[in-house]
């Protein structure tokens, strides 16, 4: 892959974290990336926060995590958008694919679908019981999205082709829980549909949903962003970094070595001199540098 030329002049990327805890090393490397991806092709950087499920929130995360992104010196192009009061966006995408007779109520247990599924990418593979014997409604249901046995195919700016059939490697999956929240695959979907996104930078720990999202887009006639799935930063055991796993919060009041640090991570090549100077000739260093095919 040649060095990052400009992509197009109306780049808009996006940082999606969801407020479990405060901003760690391995959400400041997927921030990093989307960022300098962005103000590389001199496009727009937005933050989302992605509080859907408000069972896994951590109060005041949401706040503390925009409070460091600032003090780090990210700054965000437009307003944020919070999942939490978009309820009705993507109860209205439920609508249009229950109009095409797309989604079904599902009354399975976990149990019931760890019984009696194989094991794919994702958990259990659901099997469609529900789709094949459609359940009495006394109790609270889920509602899956049917999905085929066609190839879904994208082409990852880092990883290269990556393909999924549906049916086969994930099953008919859930657009809305039995508790009545609105699953993450349908959410992120009509999140980047509203705005716009071109160019969805993450971590590859979401590399094996993409085809889900893909495929929503296409039935709900959004256009497909490009994707790039940046490597993910893991603990001494090997495990993802994150609030499971006890990852430590970004030191703010020491901010620019680990900056450097997440720069190096990405594969950059920052100068060393660059730890003797600020925030903003570090960025200034970071934005004009940003190279691609850098990245491990």
């Amino acid at each position: 892959m040649s060095t990052h030329s400009l992509i197009e002049k109306d780049y808009r990327g996006r940082f999606a974290p969801s407020p479990t805890g405060p901003l760690h090393f391995g959400s400041l490397v997927a921030a990093m990336g989307s960022y300098l991806d962005a103000k590389f092709n001199r496009g727009k950087w937005l933050v989302r926060i992605e509080d859907i499920d408000s069972q896994r929130e951590v109060p005041g995360a949401a706040s503390e995590i925009l409070f460091a992104l600032e003090s780090l010196g990210m700054e965000w192009d437009e307003a944020i958008i919070f999942q939490s009061r978009r309820s009705e966006a993507y109860q209205e995408a439920l609508n249009a694919l229950e109009n095409q007779n797309l989604t079904y109520p599902c009354t399975c247990s976990r149990k019931e679908i760890a019984d009696s599924s194989i094991i794919g990418f994702s958990g259990p593979i659901y099997p469609g019981t529900c789709l094949k014997n459609p359940p009495l409604l006394g109790k609270s249901y889920s509602l899956r999205v049917q999905t085929n046995e066609n190839q879904i195919q994208f082409q990852d700016i880092l990883k290269g082709s990556y393909s999924q059939k549906l049916k086969l490697e994930i099953g008919d999956f859930v657009l809305r829980r039995a508790d009545g929240v609105y699953a993450y695959q349908l959410a992120v979907v009509v999140d980047d549909a509203e705005q716009s996104i071109t160019h969805v930078v993450r971590g590859a720990d979401l590399l094996d949903s993409t085809p889900r999202q893909i495929f929503l887009q296409q039935l709900l006639g959004y256009s497909t962003p490009r994707y790039m799935h940046l490597p993910v930063v893991t603990n001494a055991e090997g495990e993802k970094l994150s609030k499971q796993t006890n990852a430590e919060p970004i030191e703010l009041a020491n901010a620019l070595p680990q900056l450097v640090k997440a720069l190096y991570f990405l594969g950059q090549k920052p100068p060393l001199e660059i730890l003797e100077g600020d925030l903003s000739s570090f960025w200034q260093w970071a934005r004009e540098n940003w190279q691609i095919n850098l990245i491990p």
